[in-house]
């Protein structure tokens, strides 16, 4: 029982045809800091609430999934699929979001505090209360300090 809080492996139910399999140290099910998640189908995955903090999750597929309140912070997202996702109140401080596509997401209130968005597709994304103090926007400029809900350039 002692080893279980010092390595897992966590066999996430995606549904009836798929499953991820990630082997990661962590305390419980909702630690998953520092893993390589890269590449990994988790499409409708509930992550609610978890710590994801430094996490590589590049180049993975988490349409739809729920994100909310979640700890991204220094997260890598680069290329990652986040269409449909609710990362509503998700901590993205200094998270590597280039090139990801987050169509239709939910990022209300979240903290995107010096992220990088750069690349990234963000059509309908909802962003109201969201924090973009000096975050890397789509276009490669970088937003002024107070930017809440938009992207207000330096």
């Amino acid at each position: 029982m002692k080893y279980l809080n010092l390595i897992a492996a966590v066999i996430v139910s995606l549904g009836a045809t798929s499953s991820a399999v990630m082997a990661c140290g962590f305390a419980d099910v909702k630690d998953f800091h520092g893993c390589n998640m890269s590449g990994e189908v988790m499409k409708s995955l509930d992550l609610s609430g978890a710590n994801l903090s430094g996490v590589n999750l590049s180049n993975s597929d988490l349409q739809d999934a729920n994100l909310s309140g979640a700890n991204l912070s220094g997260a890598k997202l680069g290329d990652a699929n986040l269409e449909m996702a609710n990362l509503s109140g998700a901590n993205l401080s200094g998270a590597n979001l280039s090139g990801t596509n987050l169509d239709g997401t939910n990022l209300t209130n979240a903290n995107l505090t010096e992220a990088n968005l750069n690349r990234s597709s963000l059509r309908q994304a909802q962003m109201d209360g969201a924090n973009l103090s000096r975050a890397v926007w789509v276009d490669g400029s970088v937003c002024a300090d107070v930017s809440i809900g938009e992207c207000t350039p330096r």
